[in-house]
């Protein structure tokens, strides 16, 4: 099963990086392999963080799956950890924390997953960490299109 964490410091105010990665609705926009998003409901929770309940319609070499993950939106902390809930995968957590530093932000992701389908698991473990390098620049890049060329 397959992880990959990273940390980057970007040259963007912490919230905006925070509202980009939770606008889960605009991932089909500039996401790879993200093809759909809906939202199937969303809900305040009495601690002040946000529950969404979300579809994502991956596409990747042929292979086109629906997923349903929770995530649990806290922008006090600029946290977003999301779990998985149904759909192709055995298991699926990740997380984005987003927080201060002198250039910017610096911003920490992390994935862990592994599809039912053996076949699959065995081609995207292949391309793995470029893949996750790719989604991670995917955001970089939609950041610089929103809020400006890096500096």
């Amino acid at each position: 099963m397959p992880t990959h964490a990273e940390k980057r410091v970007l040259p963007y105010q912490p919230d905006q990086i925070y509202d980009l990665v939770a606008d889960v609705m605009r991932y089909p926009e500039f996401l790879p392999w993200t093809a759909a998003a809906r939202i199937k409901s969303r809900k305040e929770l009495a601690d002040g963080r946000t529950e969404l309940m979300a579809d994502l319609v991956i596409s990747f070499k042929g292979f086109r799956e629906r997923f349903t993950s929770r995530a649990v939106l806290d922008t006090k902390a600029r946290r977003i950890d999301t779990s998985y809930l149904d759909g192709p995968f055995k298991h699926m957590n990740s997380f984005w924390h987003i927080s201060e530093h002198p250039e910017g932000c610096e911003v920490e992701f992390f994935v862990d997953f592994e599809f039912r389908n053996a076949v699959l698991q065995k081609l995207i473990g292949v391309v793995f960490n470029q893949a996750m390098q790719r989604i991670v620049r995917a955001f970089e890049e939609r950041a610089a299109e929103l809020y400006g060329a890096r500096k």
